[in-house]
């Protein structure tokens, strides 16, 4: 009785190894067709472009703690460049940085799929008010305020997914940076004046890395 309950426990093992290899054999065979696919496709990063930022406000005070308020709309332009990839951008957050701090809140535009060699364009706010700049950060801002321009860098943290014909990938992390040179005051006739506000034309290329 035991060398045959011996024999059935073999047997089911080996079963289920065979199971376990088809399942292991079947996700490698899939992998390397995704591989293949995009090997061949070659996807590229979509293209993203700083096109012009209005001041409304963008004040900056170097006294004990140094502080910045802004209120700023951007203009980014955005384009896929693949021809039979397109992409999906989840939740997408806008904010700008000062030497690598955060100095707005985050905006967020809502999620859109790009088609292939299509062209996308958001003028999101981003605005902070009385931020308090580190104080490594303090001299910096002392010197950009004396020369009367402040480097912003404009940045997209978010998620997107590839679409070749009906499959869509996982998730990825996109991130952008537009870095832009911001007149304070437009002391360097730099701008338009709109109303109570200051427009800069600055088609400045943005980093984009996945």
């Amino acid at each position: 009785m035991s060398e045959k309950c011996s024999h059935h426990k073999s047997k089911r093992r080996k079963l289920l190894w065979r199971w376990f290899s088809a399942i292991l054999i079947f996700i490698f065979i899939i992998l390397v067709i995704i591989l293949l696919v995009f090997a061949i496709l070659e996807p590229k990063s979509p293209r993203f472009v700083l096109q012009d930022a209005t001041v409304f406000n963008l004040t900056v005070s170097t006294a004990t703690p140094n502080i910045i308020s802004t209120s700023i709309q951007v203009t980014i332009y955005s384009r896929n460049p693949n021809d039979k990839i397109g992409i999906y951008y989840d939740k997408m957050d806008v904010y700008a940085t000062y030497h690598h701090q955060q100095i707005t809140y985050f905006t967020s535009i809502p999620p859109v799929y790009q088609g292939h060699k299509d062209v996308n364009l958001w003028s999101p706010f981003v605005y902070g008010d009385n931020v308090p700049v580190a104080p490594f950060n303090g001299l910096a801002l002392s010197q950009d305020q004396s020369n009367g321009v402040i480097p912003v860098v404009f940045k997209i943290d978010s998620r997107v997914k590839w679409k070749v014909g009906s499959f869509v990938t996982g998730r990825y992390h996109l991130h952008v940076s537009c870095p832009a040179y911001i007149s304070l005051g437009n002391n360097q006739n730099t701008g338009i004046w709109i109303g109570n506000a200051v427009k800069y034309q600055i088609s400045q290329s943005c980093s984009v890395s996945i």
